[in-house]
């Protein structure tokens, strides 16, 4: 744990860095084809949509001595096709069953129910039918609910960032919503009112490490325009690098919760709400995380660097650069002692001004502290021209070995 600790301050020192804007090529592609398998899933297999959204029966009982296949079987018997059937409890107590049909007629009902108590021996059995009108009503809500939450977000990212963070910011929400969604179509699950619930959930937790993320990206990049130092693409990955540990651990800690009520609770209490909620939870809490660092950041890059002074930003980066390269070249190649040409001819680079005062001492062209002394001080006191005031304060010459004349110490008085 200190080892990550110490991670952790090197990413904020930026002692560490990994270059995840930079490589945003990569993390688009390897979303496209996330994407597409999702999309593919989606047209092809579809959704499983559960009774309360399309309408129809439900069958609850208990069967402590039952199968999932005796059910199916039993229900298939009655002439009743497509059921599905889930086990609510498991092996912490007896077997409790649910089964959920298409709309049913009376008579249809009725041969369900004695080929379960016939065939699997079911008892305490009740029956709740849905109509397809308040199932219809449901998922219109659920749709008016997403596009209302869609709505909300980006007006508040617009105006506590800007409209570009808020653009990035949709871009990932879509981008976890399609994943979810894809995996739904894959793995079979049903698509019940929990499944919303989990998925305006998992929405709002990748919002929250995305604004995470933009605000530090904000704090980063404020003055940037006025020196020449790193770009907005670099500073945007400075600030990736900085909030990485705490993204990664707050995800940890919060999907340790979610997979035991997946696991633990799916597979060994069989818990069907709980389940169908705790996987939504779990895919749209790892793509989340995933899109606020690979997605969200290097979208915004890519819409700031189009503005026109991140770009005239990027070629002072780029101008300094190569000089400081070309110094430094010119540096290893001057004779020892002595100072290069292009030290000597150095050009001030754009920037350099603002942000590379402390750099400048590297290529001080400043005559030895010897040369400095005027002309004027130059001439010995009593040799100049009568009635001329000479310039500056007095300077005395520098003591030669071979001379005769004795010159008192600069800064002391004649002595009256």
């Amino acid at each position: 744990m200190s080892r990550i600790g110490q991670l952790g301050g090197r990413l904020y020192r930026g002692e560490v860095s990994y270059d995840f804007v930079g490589r945003k090529r990569r993390w688009y592609t390897i979303s496209g084809a996330i994407l597409l398998i999702s999309i593919v899933a989606l047209l092809v297999r579809g959704l499983d949509f559960s009774v309360d959204f399309k309408g129809g029966a439900v069958f609850q009982f208990t069967a402590p001595s039952a199968t999932q296949t005796q059910v199916t079987d039993a229900v298939s018997s009655a002439g009743v096709q497509g059921a599905v059937v889930q086990q609510l409890t498991g092996k912490l107590g007896n077997k409790s069953w649910q089964v959920q049909t298409n709309s049913l007629t009376s008579q249809e009902t009725g041969k369900v129910e004695d080929a379960l108590t016939s065939k699997v021996d079911a008892q305490n059995m009740s029956t709740t039918f849905v109509g397809a009108s308040w199932g219809s009503q449901i998922t219109g809500k659920a749709v008016q609910a997403l596009i209302a939450f869609m709505i909300v977000i980006v007006l508040y990212l617009s105006i506590a960032f800007e409209w570009k963070m808020a653009v990035a910011a949709f871009v990932a929400l879509i981008h976890d919503l399609v994943i979810a969604t894809g995996v739904y179509a894959l793995t079979g699950f049903q698509v019940s009112p929990a499944t919303v619930i989990g998925l305006l959930t998992i929405l709002g937790y990748s919002l929250y490490d995305t604004v995470v993320v933009f605000d530090k990206v904000r704090e980063n990049t404020a003055g940037l325009l006025g020196g020449a130092r790193s770009t907005y693409s670099e500073a945007a990955n400075l600030a990736l690098n900085q909030t990485l540990v705490r993204s990664i651990n707050t995800s940890v800690i919060a999907l340790l919760p979610v997979a035991a009520i997946l696991f633990v609770g799916g597979g060994l209490l069989g818990a069907g709400e709980l389940k169908d909620l705790a996987l939504v939870l779990l895919v749209g809490m790892l793509s989340g995380t995933y899109s606020s660092i690979f997605i969200a950041t290097p979208v915004l890059a890519d819409l700031k660097e189009r503005e026109p002074q991140y770009r005239a930003l990027a070629k002072r980066v780029s101008v300094r650069a190569s000089g400081g390269r070309a110094a430094k070249r010119a540096a290893a190649k001057a004779p020892a002692g002595g100072r290069s040409a292009a030290a000597a001819t150095r050009v001030p680079l754009p920037g350099d001004e603002a942000d590379d005062a402390d750099t400048d001492a590297d290529y001080d062209d400043s005559p030895p502290a010897d040369a400095l002394t005027t002309t004027a001080s130059r001439v010995p006191a009593g040799r100049g021209t009568p009635g001329t005031a000479r310039p500056g304060p007095r300077q005395q010459p520098r003591r030669s070995g071979g001379g005769s004349a004795r010159h008192r110490p600069a800064g002391k008085k004649k002595r009256r």
